[in-house]
């Protein structure tokens, strides 16, 4: 599948890989940062923002969509970023295509199964008719009782387009997405990956959780695990800053190792 992306910047490559029901808008001001070291490339994942829709969506698939985009673009090993979904799509590219990854950084996300927080939510965004409503306001108010914060309703409606008639429609592949949430919050595989790697949670955030630890140290052996104690799930908007300056310190080491 060819992906949506867009590259800033030169050095080496860098590929950033946003959550469930995200896009690669919402990396735009971490790219413009990064882009003064690295060929930041994000990138919609599949049924998401620009990018084509499949009724196939897994962990696997979307690893593989990753080798064809590295091939299309003719890149070497890339430095991985992914938060939350895209922390375990980089994580599985990782296990699998080991030789093609140079560093992995995944933001507040582990390995395991997690719970079924989104079904709900999900089920409502397919259920809803978004041609019968005139006003993003309208879509706002049906999703109340299922994102009752302000925050995650204001995520969920930044995937309304416009089709060619000006109605409202959803971006993303929202059945597709429905009809594999089982994937998605599934657990990976337990396969290693040797390479440098960083973790980072949000210490208000449970999605990493002490009991965690363990597997992400046992798949990923040469692994560093830093906490943002002000932020939650959403680590990188919520402190960019610090998240910056940590993934800043892990990948420079990665442009050192590659320089001639």
């Amino acid at each position: 599948m060819k992906l949506n992306f867009h590259v800033i910047g030169t050095g080496p490559p860098l590929l950033i890989l946003h959550g469930l029901l995200g896009s690669l808008d919402n990396w735009a001001p971490h790219a413009t940062s990064l882009a003064t070291d690295f060929s930041v490339f994000t990138i919609d994942l599949r049924n998401h923002g620009r990018s084509p829709h499949a009724d196939e969506f897994n962990y696997d698939v979307m690893a593989a969509d990753l080798v064809e985009f590295v091939r299309d673009q003719n890149l070497g090993p890339v430095n991985l970023i992914g938060h939350s979904m895209g922390g375990k799509v980089a994580m599985r590219f990782a296990q699998l295509h080991p030789e093609l990854t140079q560093r992995l950084i995944v933001a507040d996300m582990a390995p395991r199964e997690y719970p079924p927080r989104y079904r709900e939510i999900l089920a409502t965004m397919q259920a809803l008719d978004l041609s019968r409503m005139l006003q993003r306001a309208e879509v706002e108010a049906a999703l109340m009782t299922v994102a009752p914060d302000r925050l995650i309703r204001q995520f969920l409606l930044k995937n309304i387009g416009r089709d060619a008639q000006g109605n409202l429609r959803w971006k993303p592949n929202i059945a597709a997405l429905h009809a594999n949430y089982d994937m998605i919050r599934a657990a990976l595989p337990t396969v290693q990956f040797a390479g440098p790697t960083l973790f980072i949670r949000g210490g208000r955030s449970d999605y990493i959780r002490a009991e965690d630890v363990g597997l992400i140290q046992q798949l990923f052996p040469h692994v560093r695990l830093e906490t943002i104690a002000s932020a939650g799930h959403w680590v990188h908007a919520e402190a960019p800053e610090s998240f910056l300056q940590i993934t800043k310190t892990f990948l420079l080491a990665a442009k050192e190792e590659s320089a001639p």
